[in-house]
């Protein structure tokens, strides 16, 4: 018996070859002087007339004859993948991650989604943004998000000061130097908020993603190892479109 893997690992192939065929056929067909023949002869009307010698040109595509190649490709084709799909009604699998199975008797198609699937969940994910490490967070129930510890810093603004170098005397004012100093208003008391989450949870995910999709990969390999029933539609459905 052959195994559903066998048959997909061919499929391409024979898709291919369908292709190449029909394209091959098409352009014979698009040049009219492949299918054209031609024999000429001359007969002089009496024995002392012009000979000229016979001219032939022969047919070198035959329409049915390509038709029939054409139509041989598309059999071998249509069964192969009636073969398969066939197959795939019936070609199940579980879904095991850890010793525990997640999902049992999946569809193959169903895996091949998943796999699809999980792989764009995977890129996905990976940019999901993180906390910054440089800072100490702890969930804040009532902002509904993470919250970094509060820092406080102080507030100041320039005062200007006056400092006498030299007293005043009958004959000189004093001497005055002006300058300014930061005098302390207050405290800001300043709390981060962010949407992101912990980096630990990210890694965690990507570890359980990652888990899934190795079980899922298991499962597509144990479901196409189904044996598969060869299928022979393409005969009747060939036969009837050309005849």
């Amino acid at each position: 018996m052959t195994a559903l893997s066998q048959i997909i690992a061919i499929e391409k192939d024979i898709k291919e070859k369908a292709a190449q065929n029909r394209s091959r056929a098409e352009g014979m067909f698009g040049k009219a002087s492949l299918l054209s023949g031609l024999s000429r002869n001359y007969t002089p009307k009496d024995d002392e007339g012009e000979k000229f010698p016979s001219e032939s040109t022969s047919v070198q595509v035959k329409a049915r004859q390509t038709l029939g190649d054409v139509q041989s490709a598309l059999i071998t084709l249509f069964d192969t993948v009636a073969t398969k799909d066939y197959a795939n009604c019936v070609a199940t699998s579980s879904i095991v991650v850890d010793g525990k199975t997640l999902l049992s008797n999946v569809p193959a198609t169903y895996i091949l989604f998943l796999e699809k699937q999980l792989a764009e969940l995977l890129a996905f994910v990976k940019k999901v943004p993180t906390l910054d490490a440089a800072e100490v967070w702890h969930y804040d129930e009532g902002q509904d998000c993470y919250a970094a510890e509060p820092v406080e810093t102080m507030r100041t603004k320039k005062v200007p000061q006056r400092f006498v170098l030299a007293e005043a005397t009958r004959e000189h004012p004093a001497q005055v130097q002006v300058y300014q100093e930061d005098v302390p208003t207050g405290r800001w008391r300043t709390i981060k908020y962010s949407g992101a989450i912990p980096a630990k949870e990210l890694n965690e995910m990507v570890v359980r993603i990652e888990k899934l999709q190795q079980a899922v990969k298991f499962a597509r390999e144990d479901a196409n190892r189904t044996e598969v029933k060869q299928q022979y539609v393409g005969a009747p459905l060939l036969h009837y479109l050309f005849g």
